[in-house]
């Protein structure tokens, strides 16, 4: 069973969703791809996962890098789960183009070449916003790109974690 729990950010409403497992979602309410997967058979409920994401989340507002992680269960392809975990890897207050995620990727899986557009596809399907942090990825001259909660938030990310665009 998918349980969900809402908290209120700076940026507004987000919905999480989880389970035992881990944290499986967190979306601004009404953010593109909102609720991407999401059981229809979910139901509110308190979660300890919920309580540490809310807590992560706080300390990550108040503009300062949590110093913990929360277990997150990642549900999509075996393409997406695995560029979803390579952004887990782009350090608080740095970014990434989706070339040199692309680039990550194929080495990692032995293959001369993998198309930054089909990791832009993973990257736009992102269901765990900021803990995954896509806003940390750019365009390949550096550009704001697209951000399923929107450009401004993700321009607000950024700023927060003191990255110059």
């Amino acid at each position: 069973m998918i349980y969900t729990h809402h908290f209120l950010s700076p940026l507004g409403e987000m919905l999480m969703a989880g389970d035992d497992k881990g944290l499986s979602g967190l979306w601004f309410c009404g953010q593109k791809y909102f609720g991407l997967g999401l059981d229809p058979e979910h139901k509110e409920k308190a979660l300890p996962v919920f309580n540490q994401t809310e807590q992560w989340l706080q300390i990550y507002f108040s503009g300062k890098e949590p110093d913990f992680s929360v277990p997150l269960h990642f549900s999509g392809t075996d393409f997406q789960k695995e560029v979803w975990k390579l952004l887990c890897t782009i350090p608080y207050g740095q970014t990434a183009a989706y070339g040199e995620i692309a680039r990550r990727l194929a080495l990692q899986k032995g293959l001369p070449h993998m198309s930054a557009q089909a990791v832009g596809g993973a990257v736009g399907h992102n269901k765990i916003s900021i803990l995954v942090p896509c806003h940390r990825v750019l365009g390949s001259n550096g550009s704001l790109t697209g951000y399923a909660g929107g450009l401004e938030r993700k321009k607000y990310l950024l700023e927060l974690e003191h990255i110059l665009i």
